[in-house]
């Protein structure tokens, strides 16, 4: 199967899946599920995003919810300060998110996998420390001091997306449709990423490193390219999370929003297409199930975590990858994929 034929089947499965979120909100009624949905594609998003950047181009970034944070946190910092509006914020915030990672990047990439990991996983921490520990009262917001990097309270109350006016009690849904959109933008950049140039030049990279250096590829530079690109869509995301929020505090910097969010990739599995969202749809129903469990939650989505680790390591993309290869008739003479690396 040549690469544009398997691009445009994954493009295919995406707009299958745009047009059944599509029809959601006629069966779906509730604010509360509809809520739930939006939670799902917010981390599906950043997962998809994840899974490009540590399980395609190999950057062991512990720092995705920090480049998360940086678009919430533009967003909202944005509205608030500047006054504009949140339709403007988010891609602006997209931007400042991947000029971040740039800068993190350069300082990072040419470091070893552990110790990439340790120093984003540092960078994201002193981050969130400069926040909370920001006390001094840099302006006045509804009779309130507000801080300039929010504080430990963060920014509340921003100016919605404008749905509240055009629709009233239904504002949750052109807030749906809106999350619906930056998701399915997230998902078809991650398959363009994937199955494009910048893929084939991540699977040259892994697969025989010394041959593809011999053919002019940079890790480096490749790298950069894949933590910059998908920071701006996990920018975008987080900026339209501080819009449907209206919110942003440092709860987004909780190391248990940052395993959650690890947990969808490795269930999902790791070097797929569609894993991510497989594993988003998984650990929300399971966090669903053990909400009122309080901490426990927390010991569940370990534990499931472990696991996979041990018994699926390829995830749920890995497990129906075989079974679809199992069930196909077996044709002499006929080469068939390895389901090991199949990119599901």
């Amino acid at each position: 199967m040549t690469s544009l034929s398997t691009i445009q089947k994954h493009l295919i499965g995406a707009l299958i899946m745009l047009g059944a979120m599509t029809i959601v909100p006629a069966f779906v009624t509730q604010r509360y599920f509809l809520g739930e949905i939006i939670v799902f594609m917010i981390w599906a998003s950043v997962a998809v995003q994840w899974n490009v950047l540590m399980g395609h181009a190999g950057v062991f970034s512990l720092g995705q919810m920090l480049i998360f944070a940086v678009g919430a946190y533009s967003a909202a910092m944005s509205m608030t300060y500047l006054d504009i509006s949140p339709w403007m914020a988010l891609p602006l915030s997209a931007v400042v998110a991947a000029a971040a990672a740039f800068i993190i990047g350069l300082a990072c990439l040419r470091l070893g996998p552990a110790y990439v990991a340790l120093l984003t996983f540092a960078i994201s921490y002193m981050v969130y420390v400069l926040i909370i520990t920001d006390t001094a009262c840099y302006t006045t917001v509804a009779g309130g001091c507000q801080r300039f990097f929010g504080g430990t309270t963060g920014f509340s109350r921003l100016e919605d997306l404008g749905f509240r006016q055009m629709l009233r009690d239904n504002w949750v849904v052109g807030n749906y449709f809106t999350v619906l959109v930056v998701f399915t933008i997230s998902l078809v950049a991650s398959i363009l990423i994937i199955h494009g140039r910048l893929g084939l030049a991540f699977r040259a990279l892994s697969d025989s490193p010394v041959y593809a250096a011999a053919r002019g590829l940079n890790r480096t530079r490749s790298q950069l390219i894949a933590f910059v690109v998908t920071a701006f869509f996990t920018g975008l995301t987080g900026a339209v999370y501080a819009a449907h929020f209206r919110s942003a505090g440092p709860s987004l910097f909780d190391f248990s929003t940052l395993l959650f969010i690890l947990a969808m990739v490795i269930v999902g599995g790791l070097r797929s297409t569609w894993g991510p969202v497989f594993g988003a749809a998984m650990m929300m129903i399971l966090v669903e199930i053990a909400k009122g469990l309080g901490d426990v939650r927390n010991t569940i989505i370990g534990i499931v975590l472990v696991l996979f680790v041990v018994l699926l390591p390829k995830g749920i993309a890995g497990m129906t990858s075989r079974l679809f290869h199992r069930l196909q008739p077996k044709r002499i003479g006929v080469r068939t994929e390895d389901p090991a690396t199949d990119r599901t």
